[in-house]
């Protein structure tokens, strides 16, 4: 046990551990976001599937040597956020919430996902346009729907 720790290549110990971190910094706002707006899923959900997203995909462009390979376990990774996002949606009689959180949800993994190919500025964007649409187009359409509810 202790020869596998000694033998373990700590540079790239470091250089994942910067992916993980980045791809959970990049979360929270996201998450944060959530938290604040009282919903199901919010400022632990995020940053884990962003971490999980991109430890998924770093595993499996480390011991799958294709293409192909990486395809499927991105297809996978893909697919199972889609499940998870699928909780965040309720319907209650002619209403349906939670389609922002779990579009949410999508992104975050997609933010992990972008990340782990070095892609940080496409995780940078979607997190930025994430948080963006969550905090200020929201504000809009509370705006919108209180006046509206004034006619």
């Amino acid at each position: 046990m202790l020869s596998q720790i000694a033998n373990l290549d700590w540079l790239q110990i470091v250089d994942h551990l910067w992916h993980l971190v980045f791809a959970y910094a990049l979360a929270i706002p996201i998450g944060l976001d959530r938290e604040k707006s009282q919903r199901h899923f919010g400022l632990r959900t995020f940053p884990l599937v962003a971490v999980v997203a991109c430890g998924f995909m770093i595993v499996g462009m480390s011991v799958i040597e294709s293409t192909d390979g990486e395809a499927r376990i991105f297809q996978g990774i893909v697919t199972g956020i889609g499940f998870i996002g699928g909780g965040a949606i309720f319907k209650d009689k002619d209403k349906v919430a939670g389609t922002a959180s779990a579009a949410s949800i999508w992104n975050t993994g997609a933010i992990g996902l972008a990340v782990a190919f070095n892609r940080f500025e496409i995780a940078i964007v979607l997190s930025l346009l994430n948080f963006i649409t969550l905090w200020a187009v929201g504000r809009f359409k509370r705006k919108i729907s209180h006046d509206n509810s004034d006619e």
